[in-house]
């Protein structure tokens, strides 16, 4: 499945067991000797009451808290089960409602946190505003870099040209700086007007994806906090648009877009072990 091209294996372990680990989440993302794709999903049953529990490998093996295309996948999977437009699904990062709103999934992402701690940051900072050292670089964005917490860690940069922003080159530096112990998603956002963002993003664990949904909500909050977007915003990402709301403060993050199913199959996991 995908949304917006982040594509996502899927695999159901609520009937049967499977173990998913890092050796064998690297190999089903492997694009040339596995099914390839950025994250490796396995549905497991929920522990409170979700329609079901959603667990996220990146393409590296490493395991991560959310993911909020992947979300809109799974909730679209839910929905055609039980024929209902409202599901639930739980996470490391946390419990995410989900609503069908016509062609899209909406899902609620939760409250954004912005304390260092919680994001986390390595040392305090103001994660409004603050600089991320990196010597060998004279990209002026990296002085005033934000930060937030939508589940999982997120940078953003904020640039006047994100077509020429140098994401494979300073988005691993970023994801593995000091300042961020569990390594982060980097946005690098261009406001093109009060309503609409651009964004290309370097996820953590995986590279550079056409899409990412938590790193959307990150860099519409991240925006907004400085006042350069309202409070209903599109993030224009290479792989398509997500629409992003939220209204400040305390106000909970909501996320609407598609989800895809490529194709359906089965595969011999121990091949690959």
């Amino acid at each position: 499945m995908h949304g917006l091209g982040n594509d996502f294996a899927v695999f159901d372990g609520r009937f049967r067991e499977i173990l998913i680990t890092p050796a064998l989440a690297r190999g089903i993302a492997d694009r040339r000797r596995g099914i390839g794709c950025d994250q490796v999903i396995l549905l497991g049953r929920p522990n409170g009451d979700a329609d079901a529990r959603m667990y996220i490998y990146n393409a590296d093996g490493s395991e991560v808290e959310s993911c909020g295309n992947a979300t809109r996948c799974v909730a679209t999977i839910l929905m055609e089960e039980s024929g209902q437009p409202e599901v639930r699904v739980e996470t490391a990062g946390g419990s995410l409602p989900c609503t069908k709103a016509g062609a899209l999934i909406r899902v609620d992402m939760g409250l954004p946190r912005f304390e260092w701690p919680d994001i986390p940051l390595s040392e305090p900072r103001d994660s409004k505003s603050f600089e991320v050292p990196l010597p060998e670089s004279e990209c002026d964005a990296l002085k005033d870099a934000a930060a937030v917490n939508v589940g999982n860690p997120h940078c953003v940069l904020f640039m006047e040209e994100v077509q020429l922003a140098a994401v494979h080159q300073l988005g691993p530096q970023i994801e593995r700086h000091p300042l961020f112990p569990e390594r982060t998603n980097v946005e690098f956002v261009q406001c093109l007007s009060p309503k609409t963002l651009r964004m290309r993003v370097w996820e953590r664990g995986v590279g550079v994806t056409l899409a990412c949904g938590t790193g959307a909500c990150a860099a519409m909050v991240a925006a907004k906090r400085r006042d350069l977007c309202g409070t209903n915003v599109d993030v224009v990402l290479d792989g398509g648009t997500l629409h992003i709301d939220w209204a400040g403060g305390t106000s909970h993050v909501f996320m609407s877009g598609p989800a895809v199913l490529t194709y359906r199959g089965e595969m011999d996991l121990e091949a690959l072990g």
